[in-house]
């Protein structure tokens, strides 16, 4: 994370993502004191007790994960962010002497200052707020916290928990299955178009038919652990400025509608939604018949 790096807002940040964020942080704010942290934007703060003015004085012990959510961990108490579709970092060298004043027309949310005048801006770009920041004694205080399922890169999550996750979904689109956070934790619409390129299925494929195949499920969770095992590592040592332009950089299908499949060549194609899409390779995923698209079908009517 470089000073005055600017936000993030191509997409939302996912778990490769996050996990380079930790492995920055964590380096930049372990043993360091918090001076106070200031609120910007009030709707922000999702909880009040323990107020903010609680990590005044704290010591950072640890920076984590859990799946989307940033977790500091302070003297005991857990200052947690979510960074939602459009929040992201910047850090300041130095911060300005003055708090910031509640503004619609700035990104910042937050700002954290340490005990050397550094700190860090919480920003959050377009008019949809859903950036959430939570001050708790334990992180499972947090309601998304809590909900969340395993952790696909953890050791826990091995290709017979993936089988129980797939059968208990039933006939459940794949796509819906991957992207649901109480079902795994940390795959959002990119990476889930990502792995299920990788994979060769259908994002409409019935989540139960590949736990019904030995070979299907072999080769879904195998493209989940590389996809996002890879994006870690090519995400890990980068500066915040970076990462938005390495994931897009990388990414085979997602956010790529009418350019060529890196794979096969053929055009990759869009399904929308009200309020988003996903993208996939006809040859590739579903034997070069394109999907339906209910929203473009409307239109031409």
């Amino acid at each position: 994370m470089t000073a005055e790096t600017g936000p993030y807002t191509d997409a939302m940040p996912e778990l490769p993502e996050v996990e380079a964020l930790v492995n920055d942080l964590r380096g930049r704010l372990a043993d360091r004191a918090i001076v106070r942290v200031d609120v910007a934007a009030f709707s922000a703060l999702k909880t009040f007790d323990p107020p903010l003015s609680a990590l005044t004085g704290t010591l950072v012990e640890d920076v984590a994960r859990h799946g989307k959510f940033l977790d500091i961990t302070a003297s005991g108490l857990h200052l947690v962010i979510h960074l939602s579709r459009a929040g992201w970092l910047r850090w300041r060298d130095t911060v300005p002497a003055a708090p910031p004043r509640p503004s619609n027309k700035s990104p910042l949310a937050a700002r954290i200052v340490l005990d050397d005048d550094s700190g860090m801006d919480i920003t959050e770009a377009g008019t949809q707020k859903r950036l959430a920041i939570y001050v708790v004694r334990d992180v499972q205080e947090v309601p998304g916290v809590a909900r969340l399922g395993p952790d696909p890169l953890a050791d826990e999550f091995t290709i017979g928990v993936l089988e129980q996750i797939l059968r208990d979904a039933g006939r459940a689109q794949l796509k819906g299955v991957l992207r649901s956070q109480s079902t795994i934790a940390g795959i959002g619409n990119a990476y889930s178009d990502e792995l299920l390129h990788a994979a060769r299925m259908s994002p409409f494929k019935p989540a139960v038919t590949v736990a019904e195949s030995p070979e299907e499920l072999r080769t879904l969770y195998d493209a989940i652990r590389g996809v996002l095992s890879d994006a870690v590592a090519r995400s890990s040592g980068l500066a915040a400025a970076e990462l938005k332009s390495e994931k897009k950089s990388n990414l085979a299908v997602h956010g790529r509608a009418g350019l060529p499949c890196p794979v096969c060549g053929d055009t990759v194609r869009e399904v929308s939604f009200a309020d988003s899409s996903l993208q996939y390779c006809p040859t590739c995923q579903t034997g070069g018949k394109p999907l339906a698209d209910r929203r473009l079908s409307r239109l031409l009517k």
